[in-house]
């Protein structure tokens, strides 16, 4: 059973390596190598950790993190979202996902909305999400990604 908490800065270092190893093993096709290992380069104390600080969670299977999310108030925004690969078509990502909703609603949300990746875009239309134009991501280190900006209205 998953259970998700609220992250800690010891956190930190965990959440940013269950984000490498799903950038590099999920958006295999969706982007260059290149531009994944770009994306994934670095440490989680240059500025990853910072996102601790926000409504980040991780959740575990049997102590194990596999899956984290993040909600960030400033934007609205559903981010962070990554699950181990071998933790994969399992609902934990499903389950984060609506995990974040629920928080999001009990401080009067109406709206969120996320930059999906090009490989998760079906993902997120699963799961309610309405968007289909391709944009571009800007990443805080420079990198310049394809993404699909996609919304959802919550019913409270």
């Amino acid at each position: 059973m998953l259970e998700i908490k609220r992250a800690t800065p010891e956190d930190a270092q965990v959440a940013f390596d269950i984000r490498l190893q799903a950038i590099r093993s999920q958006c295999i096709g969706a982007y260059t190598r290149e531009q994944m290992m770009r994306w994934t380069q670095g440490k989680a104390e240059d500025g990853y950790s910072a996102l601790m600080d926000k409504l980040f969670y991780v959740g575990s299977v049997e102590g194990q993190p596999v899956v984290t999310g993040m909600l960030d108030l400033d934007n609205n925004e559903v981010g962070a979202l990554f699950v181990l690969p071998e933790f994969t078509g399992r609902g934990y990502g499903k389950a984060m996902l609506d995990h974040l909703e629920h928080v999001a609603r009990g401080l009067q949300v109406e709206t969120v909305v996320l930059d999906a990746t090009l490989n998760a875009a079906s993902f997120y239309r699963a799961c309610g999400y309405v968007g289909d134009e391709e944009a571009t991501y800007h990443s805080p280190s420079g990198l310049a990604l394809a993404c699909v900006p996609m919304t959802k209205r919550l019913n409270h």
